[in-house]
């Protein structure tokens, strides 16, 4: 069984890069306070490095 990231936006990206903000809908967030879960691949990891101020993510399974 694959691992397991639950992210959550913990920031407003208002006002933020344009390709940040583009990373963030990626994910599958809109708002603050908003969790997904998505399997621990590479890609998602790079995703998270580039907007990791903005995350709060944390391992499951």
């Amino acid at each position: 069984m694959a691992k397991e990231l639950v992210i959550t936006l913990k920031r407003s990206i208002i006002g933020k890069i344009g390709k940040h903000k583009e990373v963030v809908k990626g994910l599958g967030l809109k708002r603050p306070n908003e969790t997904v879960i998505r399997k621990d691949t590479p890609e998602i990891r790079g995703m998270i490095n580039k907007v990791a101020y903005l995350l709060d993510v944390e391992e499951k399974g």
